[in-house]
């Protein structure tokens, strides 16, 4: 391997690069050259290009300039054609350009004084301008405006939104464009009027309308359109509804052909009601307007009013006080009976209105009016009363002893009312009044209670003896009329109950929205009891009255003690009875059922003799378990302690279960039962076994008063919502004078009969069927036998287990 020295590849290295590089340099300086020589060919190419483009927009922006100067001449030729002021508002700025004949609205040509408003127009036409500007400027809404300057100018100001600017022109008008403008308006005047008159028409609650000469409608109200009860105005515009009725309208064609007025009171309905109408139509320039009232509430005024005078006159003429009215001509209008009466005047004559004058001659005549000394005058000093507007009270004093109450009542309506009164009664009266008030003192004097009656300034307006004798007064202390403090303040010394004198003071004194009696017991210093009442009096005043009741408070405290002890003793004696009762079951029981032992033979048999001696035994301890029963039963609805055990119970078997008891005493008294109840009757929700005891002492009582051979009746029924048994029977009867006690505990009328009892088993069935909510009825005749009636309320309470219900009597 050949090994060349480093510096000999360093040196090929380096030939080779500096032929690369020049051969690169040429390569790239040829590219150069033919870029620059591209370069300069496009842009010399681009540039004639533009140059052509921009020759020919200068040539189309040359002419669009003279056509625009063209047109600006025009403009400004229109502009000068007529005097007129041109302000536009741009979108950016707020400065305005003006342009035109600023001497239009002012002498002094400044633009900025254009926009002074206030200037050169009236301050309300100013103020809408300045506000239409502002709608304009920020909403673009157009508006058109005549007004006159303060100069006498008339100008026609328009504002519109042109190509996003805000546009102002302010013309003057002359001539025929003056007169259009008066005519425009007017005739947004007239429109506005008519729109105006429309709004207060569809407010008025009275049908409107108006018509063509042929009678078409052509515009209603809304009043109109309730009263066709149509949908809108044009629903009725389009069916042609008519409110008026045929006759109206044809009478109503009539007078506008000949264009007349039509006035009419004519009926029409009303939204489905009839009503009377006041019509008015109006013909004007080939259309009628019509109006149509509802009078029907007039109507009915107007009759009530003449009802009303006639009642009036009628109630006038019932009154005792003398009436009569005379009109502003001094002619009489009006007069009662009682008028004619007082001065006994001719109805003839009084029929003819004759005047006050005249009236007073003809009194003065019969000497009925008081003497004066000068009549004439008397006479014009009373007729003065027309022209006075104050009411004047006279006193007549009349030559037959009679006293007339005068009164001189102006009338609204110019004359006047005399009232006249006769008070010489009240005279009479007044006097016995003054004696029968002397009388009252003097017998207040008498009583024995003390009697006080206080002003409503709460001080002594009148007094007994008895007051200040009971409570040991100086009489000189209360003719000085003291207060109630100091009347308090002096009686407490001997009765020092603060509470009870506040409360009194209270009374008299207080301010109250309602005033009422009180009533307080005072206990004195020496044990004695006073009662004081209270009493408010009509005239504001209190009456107290004082009473001395301790003689009555001791018997009351003794009475009181003594019913305490019989309340005890009763309590006692149920006690007692209760106890006794129950003692005397027990053994009773013992001995019924040795007894029971004894009959059948079961520890031995009997001869004949001891077996009806058992046979007594036996009736006789359950005739005595019945009464302990009985007893045990009232003590405990005495007690309040009954419980009743309220289910459904079956009517029919019920009954069955009660005659089951009585079966061995209607074949030992030969008697019949006979039981009236229907199959269906059902049940009821009582205590099963309270009414078949009700039913069984019923049953044994009709029994015991029957004779052998009669029948004995049990009725069962429903009478709405009550069950109804009723028990009758034929015997003697019940007289009148026993009937009221039949209910009373150990009560027996058993005279003439086989019944023995003490007493006590209707009282057990009026307890029993009270307590179940009932009632109990008894009639009876003597000879005509007896019905009992028990009413039992049929409870539905639905379950068979109800709960036992604690009954009170």
């Amino acid at each position: 391997m050949t090994v060349f020295p480093r510096a000999a590849f360093a040196a090929v290295d380096q030939t080779s690069l500096l032929g690369d590089l020049r051969d690169s340099h040429d390569v790239f300086g040829l590219s150069i050259f033919i870029g620059l020589v591209l370069f300069a060919t496009i842009t010399a190419l681009l540039h004639l290009a533009g140059r052509r483009r921009w020759m020919q927009r200068e040539s189309a922006l040359s002419a669009d300039l003279n056509d625009l100067r063209a047109k600006l001449d025009r403009a400004e030729t229109f502009l000068a054609a007529e005097p007129q002021i041109i302000i536009a508002w741009g979108l950016q700025s707020n400065e305005p350009e003006i342009e035109g004949d600023l001497t239009l609205v002012s002498d002094v040509p400044v633009a900025r004084r254009v926009l002074g408003f206030g200037s050169w127009l009236p301050p309300e036409k100013a103020q809408k301008l300045d506000n239409c500007v502002a709608n304009l400027r920020e909403r673009g809404e157009a508006f058109r405006l005549a007004a006159v300057s303060l100069g006498g100018r008339y100008l026609e100001i328009e504002g519109r939104a042109v190509t996003g600017r805000a546009v102002m022109r302010i013309r003057d008008v002359s001539g025929d464009r003056l007169e259009a403008t008066r005519l425009r308006e007017r005739q947004t005047r007239t429109v506005a009027e008519l729109e105006s008159l429309k709004a207060m028409l569809d407010a008025v609650p009275c049908p409107a309308w108006s018509r063509e000469a042929s009678g078409k409608l052509t515009w209603v109200n809304t009043a109109y359109v309730r009263a066709v009860e149509a949908k809108d105005a044009r629903d009725a515009l389009m069916r042609g509804t008519e409110l008026l009725e045929t006759s109206a309208r044809d009478a109503a064609a009539a007078k506008r052909d000949k264009g007349e007025v039509f006035r009419i009171q004519s009926a029409a309905v009303v939204a489905g009601y009839r009503r009377s109408l006041e019509i008015v139509e109006v013909p004007s320039e080939g259309i009628a307007t019509g109006l149509a009232i509802d009078v029907s509430e007039l109507e009915a005024v107007r009759v009530d009013l003449q009802q009303q005078m006639t009642a009036h006159a009628r109630t006038l003429d019932q009154l005792s006080t003398a009436v009569a009215i005379f009109d502003r001509r001094k002619q009489l209008v009006f007069h009662n009976s009682a008028y004619r009466q007082l001065w006994s005047l001719d109805l003839p004559f009084l029929d003819q209105h004759p005047s006050e004058s005249e009236i007073l001659d003809r009194l003065r005549a019969k000497r009925m009016l008081p003497e004066q000394a000068d009549f004439r005058a008397w006479k014009e000093t009373h007729l003065s009363g027309y022209q006075s507007p104050d009411t004047a009270e006279q006193v007549w004093y009349l030559p037959d002893g009679r006293t007339l109450r005068a009164v001189v009542n102006p009338n609204p309506q110019s004359g006047v009312t005399y009232l006249f009164d006769d008070v010489t009664e009240h005279f009479h009266l007044e006097s016995k009044f003054n004696a029968q008030t002397r009388v009252q003192g003097e017998t207040l004097d008498t009583l024995k209670e003390g009697v006080a009656v206080f002003s409503t300034d709460g001080r002594l307006k009148l007094s007994n003896a008895a007051f200040a004798r009971l409570w040991r007064l100086d009489a000189a202390t209360l003719d000085d009329k003291p207060h109630i403090d100091q009347v308090a303040k002096l009686c407490a010394e001997l009765c020092p109950d603060d509470e009870a004198w506040s409360v009194l003071r209270l009374a008299v004194a207080g301010l109250h929205d309602q005033r009422t009696g009180i009533e307080r017991r005072l206990t004195c210093r020496d044990g004695s009891i006073i009662d004081c009442s209270v009493a408010p009096l009509p005239d504001g005043a209190t009456l107290l009255t004082f009473t001395d009741t301790t003689a009555s408070v001791n018997v009351e405290r003794a009475l009181t003690e003594r019913n305490q002890a019989l309340l005890d003793t009763e309590k006692l004696r149920n006690d007692f009875v209760h106890h006794v009762s129950y003692e005397l079951r027990s053994p009773l029981t013992n001995i019924i059922g040795f007894i029971q032992l004894l009959g059948d033979g079961s520890i031995g048999s009997l001869n004949p003799k001891q077996t009806e001696y058992v046979g007594y035994v036996m009736k006789s301890s359950a005739a005595l378990l019945a009464i302990i029963n009985d007893i045990l039963d009232l003590a405990t609805i005495d007690t309040g302690a009954t419980e009743l055990t309220l289910k459904p119970i079956d009517i029919l078997a019920t009954i069955k279960a009660a005659v089951e008891g009585v079966q061995d005493r209607l074949a030992e008294s030969s008697l019949t039962l006979q039981i009236v109840a229907d199959e269906e009757i059902g049940a009821f929700t009582a205590d099963a076994k309270r009414v078949r005891q009700v039913l069984f002492n019923l049953l044994s009582n009709a029994i015991g008063f029957s004779a052998p051979g009669q029948t004995v009746t049990l009725q069962a029924a429903r009478r709405g919502d009550d069950v109804v048994f009723r028990i009758s029977d034929q015997g003697r009867g019940i007289p009148h004078d026993v009937i009221a006690h039949v209910f009373d505990r150990f009560h027996s009328n058993t005279i003439g009969s086989r019944h023995r009892g003490v007493g006590l088993g209707l009282s057990i069935v009026k307890s029993f069927v009270e307590l179940h909510g009932g009632n109990v009825l008894i009639t009876s005749a003597p000879g005509e036998g007896t019905t009992v009636t028990c009413v039992f309320p049929a409870r539905d309470h639905g379950a068979d287990d109800a709960p036992a219900i604690a009954a009170r009597q």
